[in-house]
């Protein structure tokens, strides 16, 4: 796994640590970690503060030109919400630790011409199927269920 995956993990496990939905996100500019964020909705009471979001926030406003530049890290498949802000922003590379505990837009990313990367990492898939097995109704909400 890379430093910015590993990163991301890192996000998702303080996520699961605060009691919260255990997905992270980091955002790379030109191999700098610019942004860093994890799921905080239940943190904040927010609807919309999934890790990418939060990554996104945590990076500040910034110019077109810089995201078009960017890679985000994500631990899970991004969800429509997400994968809306992917590409209203143009991030050209989305890599992702895990989807087999849930398949999100993959498919519009990559046919809007988004590079996906799917690393299928064991710690991403463990970490959200032990969250999942102890805190069901929380995932379902989460994930509109």
């Amino acid at each position: 796994m890379d430093e910015f995956l590993k990163a991301a993990l890192a996000e998702a496990r303080a996520g699961y640590d605060e009691g919260g939905i255990p997905i992270g996100s980091v955002l790379v500019h030109k191999g700098k970690i610019i942004g860093r964020g994890h799921n905080r909705r239940v943190q904040k009471g927010s609807p919309i503060l999934h890790g990418e979001m939060d990554a996104l926030e945590n990076a500040g406003r910034l110019p077109a030109a810089i995201y078009r530049e960017c890679v985000l890290y994500t631990t899970l498949s991004p969800c429509p919400m997400c994968t809306g802000a992917i590409l209203l922003y143009e991030i050209p590379k989305v890599v992702i630790g895990e989807n087999r505990t849930f398949m999100g837009e993959e498919e519009l990313l990559a046919s809007r011409g988004v590079e996906v990367v799917v690393v299928d990492s064991t710690a991403c898939y463990e970490l959200m199927e032990r969250f999942i097995r102890e805190q069901p109704g929380l995932w379902e909400e989460d994930i509109g269920v």
